[in-house]
This record gives C-alpha cells, structure tokens and sequence, in this order.
C-alpha cells in the first residue's frame, strides 16, 4: 500500500513537470513568433553598419538592402555605414569594386543610407573625398570612434 502510494505521488510530480515544461516550450514559441512577425514596423530604428574588410563589400551591401526591406522599408530606420581600413578601397570610384558602387549608389538614392569614411584611413591611403562616392562624409576622428558615439547615441551596431 505504501509502495502504491509513493508510486502515485511521483507519477503525479513527473506528470506536473511535464506539463510544466510543456507549457514554457509553448510560451518560449510564442514569443519567438511575436517577435518574428509582430515587429512593431512604425518604429524608426536606427543602424550602424561596420566595414573594414573589401572583400566584404557586396556582402554588407546585399545586408543592408534586406535589412531596409526587413523592417518595411526606409522610412522605418536609419542605416549609417562607416568604412575604415582596407575596407574603403572597395569604395574606390576608379579602382573599387564597381558592383559594390554600383549598390552603394543605389542605397543611397532608394534607402537614404549615409556613408561614412574614416578620415584616418583617408590619410593613410592618401584617399580624398573625390576618389569615393558623391554623398561621402569623412569622419575626422576616425571610423572606429564615430562607430562608438554611433552605439552611445542609441545606434544598433552590425558586423556582417
């Protein structure tokens, strides 16, 4: 009788747990959906984008251009990509990558996304502003630090 007992109580415990974890399985699953598909698009976000690598180029371009689509369109954020390093001779209007330009401009004019360049770097390549796309601002204080009063400001920072 006492075996019995203790039998029935713990296959009532393990029957709770598992409705327990049932039900978090089923709230955690929720709330993922919500926050997939239940994006809250007439907020305007605002992005910072980093790229120092040219052969990524294309790459944070294609991202981009998903992100603005992602999020309803270019009315619901603001996208800024700062360029430093290597990163800013695919941007080069004589030598770059011509299919990156070709996005950027398109992004620009379609999207309104700012692109910065680091003024360092501009030094360093002895790159001015008319060697890089029309609409380019230089960041004298260096692309690293604009990326960081970027994310002080309340900007998402991405690294693709």
């Amino acid at each position: 009788m006492l075996n019995r007992r203790i039998f029935m109580s713990l296959a009532g415990a393990l029957a709770g747990l598992g409705a327990a974890s049932g039900a978090a399985r089923r709230a955690r699953a929720s709330a993922t959906q919500e926050m997939a598909g239940g994006m809250d698009k007439s907020k305007k976000h605002h992005v910072v984008y980093h790229l120092s690598e040219p052969g990524k180029a294309n790459f944070v371009l294609n991202n981009i251009r998903n992100h603005v689509k992602g999020v309803g369109g270019p009315q619901n954020v603001e996208i800024v990509l700062v360029v430093h390093g290597p990163g800013l001779k695919a941007f080069n209007m004589i030598s770059g990558n011509q299919k990156a330009l070709g996005k950027l401009a398109k992004l620009q004019k379609e999207a309104g996304i700012a692109f910065r360049a680091c003024g360092n770097t501009m030094k360093a390549l002895k790159v001015s502003l008319n060697d890089l796309p029309p609409g380019t601002a230089r960041i004298s204080q260096g692309g690293v630090v604009h990326i960081m009063e970027l994310q002080e400001a309340g900007y998402t920072y991405i690294r693709p």
